[in-house]
């Protein structure tokens, strides 16, 4: 059996925070966000208990969350970092071609990060993570510093709010509102 710690576990906290949030925002009106299972084909069942034993990912998913905040459409990956560098090998190339694409026909992509040794969530836009993601395409670093974003969008958990990320879409609405591009 797996372990807290493993690879194959890893953000598995985060995301129980954000279906928390997500959950709380559906509760409230505020919003509607689908998880997006990865699409598997079993290979083995176990006929005693009906449990899949063994499982191949059928192709790569694109990004962890779906839906709408008040008519907008959204979506976002959730991704942890233990350390203050994220390596850009975590997000992939169907990733940020899905997100380009959704943010052409009019909606809102981002990613959620945990900088869990900060013990701290931020939301971070699409405009900057292609700014990132066009340096390392030119040659440049392979990961972003925590200290090149803004501190704005920090996330800070509050009223029951583990993960409220709508605060952040907030800002980043604003920003494109005004033509303001914090990157």
């Amino acid at each position: 059996m797996a372990t807290w710690n493993s690879r194959g576990l890893r953000g598995s906290a985060l995301e129980e925070f954000i279906n928390r949030t997500n959950e709380k925002y559906l509760e409230n009106g505020l919003a509607l966000i689908q998880k997006i299972p990865t699409p598997i084909t079993p290979m083995k069942i176990d006929k005693e208990s009906r449990h899949i034993t063994l499982a191949y990912f059928d192709q790569k998913s694109t990004i962890d969350y779906i839906g709408a905040v008040q008519g907008i459409p959204v979506c976002f990956d959730a991704k942890e970092c233990n350390t203050d560098t994220f390596p850009l090998a975590n997000i992939h190339e169907h990733q940020m071609t899905f997100m380009e694409n959704f943010e052409k026909q009019g909606g809102i992509s981002f990613i959620l990060i945990s900088f869990t040794k900060r013990e701290e969530f931020y939301y971070l836009q699409f405009s900057l993570l292609k700014k990132f993601w066009q340096r390392k395409m030119e040659g440049g670093r392979k990961s972003f510093r925590y200290d090149e974003l803004d501190a704005e969008f920090i996330l800070k958990t509050k009223s029951g709010i583990l993960v409220p990320y709508l605060e952040g879409l907030q800002k980043d609405l604003d920003s494109r509102a005004m033509g303001i591009d914090n990157t």
